[in-house]
């Protein structure tokens, strides 16, 4: 007996120094993956400006501060070539004075928030010049350098006013309340903020001081532009009170800045926006389309005379939406770009001509600033992350990158490769995706497969480097995301595809797309997860609904009863996905809402959004978070204290986070597939 006690014992003592051993020797993250410790260090930069000489770039970078868990931008500047990169000031949104020797931004300052500063290139000295309550912004000089043009919001007089009692001395009653009466109100850290318009401002470039209101009324006045003798304003106004619930009716106005006289450019019925006014000051180009009833539209590009008459547009066939536009030097013709099908590039329309491209590249291409015969923007590529490029319209539309500002992050880093695959959809429509795989793939193992969806509904998923993808892959998943039906970047009627039936066919491509790459034969079909954020958000809560294919879920910030949404969000704009508000008929809400099929989910299911979201209110996760705990699904809820819509902006640690807890229930669902067991024979 005194033997056989001693056997366990051995083997005890035996067993509990491997078992250390195994845990200190447990390998540690490979250095040569992309880690969230490097998130960071991560960097952006932004905004780039050319000088009026060309000679130089001003431009916002922007890191972590790790220590205060938020963001900080910076204006830098560098010569034209890239070379003697240096720090100007803390800010942002840099604009040159039109002689080159100022540059305007925006940084924090006196009383509160962000204020208009000005640079004095020779002598580095900064002067705040705006003292103002609300945040200024598009900055604009004045083509003689002596003002700044901005606009701000400025608040509603209250609609309902009282009168109370005379407190108490010494009394300390609450803040009183808000009065709402628009149906855009607006939102702070605070949470609902007063009702206002944004209006346009003026201010002394060199004296600062008090602004000078330019507009007034009950109108939205953005995107000004100077027109060359300095006289007048250009803008896009919104006449909110004359507009239906779906339509918001924009047309372009000019302003004399000293008179105060407005006349109105465009007449057409349908939005216009975003007027940029030639050199010559002879055209006005804008962007808009005719109105109509669809829930997806393609911009069009438009050109008319400085007086509003002999409007025509410019990219009648080109079936794309223009963006960053700018007039060449010579008054010629308008330069833009257009994201098309996973990629963005530069093109030029003369006036009276076609469309053709200027760059042509497997990148994500944006041009904020155009001098002569020079462009400067932001370039992303699949193994790149974002830096400013440079683009020589007189010599091909040649790119050439400028900075480098995470290259010393991804030093020695192994990022996954990036697959574009097409395929067909259940009705035979073409979809088109990308598959990330892990740095060491191995196409004769098998992978866990994570299907990300992107929001909007109406947006573009991008080849483009994206870190949250790559640090996923570098934890050994393969990555499919895709574009549906629904986003742009493609023909107005693939966008248009989800009109009033989202979500719907857009789940058939999705789910296609995750049997393609199944039958690529590197997937572990006992290991499928899905996730996406907002409109992702939607289509996922849906997916869970309608198949148990997936071991796990994460929703984020989605909507999940299209009811009670539409009276909470923040933007109406979301109310015309269908044919009647719900008031007139609740049908088409309710079949439409993931909440609806939360008696067929069996999926365990997490929920994440930010506790400030008023986009898809908190409200919207925990209708569907208790449907489920009540049902006994395996679920859980994620609050996250201080965030608004995408629930890691402010901070970088919520960022991480977010990140965290997809892998985390993930891998909390995950199969090992030495214990996997056959799936069952029908899906639904």
């Amino acid at each position: 007996m005194r033997r056989l006690s001693l056997v366990p014992l051995v083997l005890l003592a035996l067993a509990l120094p491997v078992r250390a051993q195994e845990e200190d020797e447990k390998p540690a993250f490979p250095k040569d993956r992309l880690g969230l410790d490097l998130w960071l260090e991560w960097e952006t930069v932004s905004s780039p400006m050319l000088s009026p000489d060309g000679r130089r770039i001003a431009f916002t970078r922007r890191w972590t501060d790790k220590v205060d868990d938020r963001y900080q931008s910076e204006l830098w500047l560098m010569e034209a070539d890239g070379s003697r990169p240096r720090f100007l000031a803390e800010g942002s949104s840099p604009r040159w004075s039109p002689d080159g020797s100022r540059i305007a931004f925006l940084g924090d300052g006196k009383p509160r928030g962000s204020q208009i500063h000005v640079l004095w290139i020779d002598t580095r000295e900064v002067s705040q010049i705006t003292r103002v309550e609300e945040s200024p912004s598009g900055l604009r000089w004045s083509p003689d350098g002596t003002k700044i043009a901005f606009h701000m919001v400025v608040p509603e007089k209250d609609a309902l006013k009282i009168r109370l009692p005379k407190a108490p001395k010494g009394a300390k009653w609450v803040e009183g309340p808000k009065v709402i009466t628009r149906l855009h109100y607006r939102r702070d850290g605070q949470g609902y903020r007063p009702s206002g318009y944004h209006h346009l401002f003026t201010v002394d470039a060199i004296a600062g001081g008090t602004p000078r209101q330019v507009t007034e009324g009950d109108f939205e006045h953005r995107n000004a532009e100077w027109t060359p003798d300095g006289r007048r304003l250009v803008f896009s106004g919104l006449r909110e009170k004359e507009a239906d619930w779906m339509w918001r009716e924009s047309e372009i106005y000019a302003i004399e800045v000293e008179s105060g006289r407005v006349e109105r450019l465009t007449t057409r019925e349908g939005p216009d926006n975003d007027p940029v006014v030639s050199p010559d000051g002879r055209f006005i180009a804008y962007r808009g389309y005719d109105k109509n009833r669809d829930t997806y539209n393609v911009d069009r590009l438009y050109v008319m005379d400085a007086d509003g008459g002999n409007s025509r547009s410019l990219t009648a066939e080109f079936d794309r939406d223009p963006s960053d536009v700018f007039w060449a030097p010579d008054s010629s013709g308008v330069y833009f770009t257009a994201r098309s099908e996973g990629t963005s590039d530069l093109h030029f329309v003369p006036i009276g001509g076609a469309v053709r491209p200027v760059t042509r590249g497997t990148h994500v291409l944006a041009v904020s600033d155009l001098h002569g015969r020079l462009a400067v923007g932001t370039r992303r590529t699949p193994g790149e992350p974002d830096d400013i490029v440079r683009i020589d319209l007189a010599g091909g539309g040649r790119v050439e990158r400028l900075t480098r500002v995470n290259d010393d992050v991804l030093e020695g880093v192994r990022l996954g490769e990036v697959e574009e695959i097409r395929y067909a959809s259940a009705d035979g429509l073409e979809i088109q995706g990308w598959i990330v795989k892990p740095p060491d793939f191995d196409p004769a193992k098998r992978y866990p497969l994570v299907l990300q969806i992107h929001g909007g509904p109406h947006a573009m998923y991008d080849l483009g480097f994206d870190f949250e993808r790559q640090n996923h892959a570098a934890n050994g998943f393969v990555l499919l995301y895709t574009n549906p039906r629904g986003s742009t970047g493609y023909v107005k009627a693939f966008g248009n595809a989800i009109d009033n039936a989202y979500p719907g066919r857009d789940y058939d491509d999705l789910m296609r797309g995750v049997d393609e790459v199944i039958a690529r034969g590197y997937i572990d079909e006992e290991n499928l997860f899905v996730y996406g954020g907002s409109g992702g958000g939607v289509l996922t809560a849906w997916i869970v609904g309608h198949t148990n294919r997936f071991r796990a879920a994460v929703s984020m910030y989605p909507v999940t009863n299209w009811i009670s949404f539409v009276g909470t969000t923040d933007g109406s704009s979301w109310y015309h996905n269908f044919e009647r508000l719900p008031w007139e008929d609740i049908t088409e809400h309710w079949e439409r809402s993931p909440l609806r099929v939360a008696g067929s989910v069996t999926t365990p299911t997490l929920f994440l959004t930010g506790e400030l979201d008023l986009r898809t209110p908190m409200g919207q996760t925990e209708e569907l978070y208790q449907a489920l705990r009540f049902r006994k699904v395996d679920t859980a809820m994620i609050r996250i204290p201080d965030e608004y819509h995408g629930a890691s902006a402010k901070h970088p640690s919520n960022r991480l986070r977010r990140i965290l807890y997809v892998r985390e229930w993930f891998e909390k669902h995950r199969r090992d597939r030495e214990e996997a067991v056959p799936a069952e024979a029908a899906k639904r």
